[in-house]
């Protein structure tokens, strides 16, 4: 009995379009169900003005603000403002964007990957047949 060996190519394309359906429809499902309610609990602060309360996040507070830079200097403001953003890609709305993009990016890197391992792909390797016209 011959062993035959499928083109892993194949395989890996199909795996390309596969995480592509798969994760965009998750992402459409996420956004469908997602709602855009604001993480109100935790370490928001409560401002009144005219006898009504808004909650604050920290980072529009500028005590907070003023408080973290004279601490850590701009730079924690900086990281403090990059790691609110990054947590803010993991809740509502915005991880089903989040989740679509992984997809397509993932997607594409199998497709590339699968691409380069094609056999024909590379032109200086020649037919053991001799029927690339080389001689």
């Amino acid at each position: 009995m011959e062993k035959t060996t499928a083109d892993p190519g194949k395989r890996l394309y199909a795996s390309a379009i596969v995480v592509l359906i798969v994760g965009l429809c998750s992402a459409v499902l996420i956004f469908l169900a997602a709602g855009d309610d604001e993480d109100i609990a935790g370490a928001y602060q409560i401002v009144v003005v005219d006898g009504k309360a808004y909650p604050i996040a920290p980072g529009e507070s500028k005590a907070y603000v003023r408080d973290l830079q004279r601490f850590g200097g701009k730079a924690a403001v900086l990281f403090d403002e990059f790691n609110r953003w990054f947590a803010g890609l993991w809740r509502g709305k915005s991880l089903a964007v989040t989740v679509g993009w992984i997809s397509v990016f993932l997607s594409l890197g199998l497709f590339l990957f699968a691409y380069w391992l094609s056999p024909g792909r590379n032109p200086d390797v020649r037919d053991p047949g001799g029927r690339d016209g080389s001689g």
